[in-house]
């Protein structure tokens, strides 16, 4: 079996997973009937994902805790995340000392066609963030392929001057606003555009991965693992 490293990202550890890792047997989980032949192998166990959430929902606790921040989820793919995330922080602030009052807003990016990035991409629900105006913003998404679509949003975010960005989810590229990244998932890409996040969930080949609400043309998103899609299921759902 491959070995997954565990390498440091600044002020907490991310789990590298290798290029060779061959994922689980799909015998070993459940998944839903409807997919059976539309994955190759279960990437990352809906169980690793939840206790992983819940210690980067305790490095935030660490960094922000008595700061009220601005949740800025970014949908579709990240809403999962976001809504695991938020809950854990909502947990342990009911038993800790330290607390952080949050407020939800969303917003919608929309890059991908089949299993390609384009250049097309399209903000929904940006139109007026002057919420964001002076606040803690803690802008939420899943993954992170060539950073693009991250510094473009976060140029739109920085237009309505917060106090502070961080980032769960994709990579932020350090700039005159202090940012500093959570990120779930971050994908090693040719010409990666992105800066390293200070704090990471895991590191992933460069590897169409669908699941726990990441999607192919819409499928998928209804999949707790974090899989790897086949082939077969590229044709079968292609647009």
């Amino acid at each position: 079996m491959a070995e997954v490293a565990v390498q440091s990202y600044g002020g907490s550890g991310g789990i590298v997973i290798s290029d060779d890792w061959p994922g689980y047997s799909l015998e070993l989980f459940s998944y839903p009937a409807h997919y059976s032949g539309d994955l190759d192998c279960v990437f990352i166990p809906h169980g690793v994902i939840m206790d992983r959430t819940e210690r980067l929902a305790r490095n935030i606790m660490d960094d922000l805790g008595d700061h009220d921040i601005v949740v800025l989820c970014v949908l579709k793919g990240g809403y999962q995340f976001c809504a695991d995330l938020v809950d854990r922080i909502k947990a342990l602030s009911r038993n800790s000392n330290r607390t952080i009052p949050m407020r939800v807003h969303f917003i919608r990016l929309k890059s991908y066609l089949n299993d390609q990035s384009t250049e097309d991409l399209h903000i929904l629900g940006a139109e007026d963030l002057s919420s964001l105006t002076g606040k803690n913003v803690l802008i939420v998404e899943a993954i992170v392929g060539t950073g693009k679509t991250m510094k473009t949003l976060l140029k739109h975010v920085e237009a309505f001057r917060p106090k502070m960005i961080k980032v769960a989810g994709l990579d932020g590229e350090k700039g005159r606003i202090s940012d500093a990244g959570f990120r779930l998932l971050v994908k090693r890409v040719p010409h990666n555009s992105a800066c390293l996040p200070d704090y990471v969930g895991f590191e992933i080949p460069n590897r169409f991965v669908v699941g726990y609400a990441l999607d192919y043309n819409e499928y998928f998103r209804d999949l707790s693992h974090i899989c790897v899609i086949s082939e077969s299921g590229k044709m079968k759902y292609k647009i």
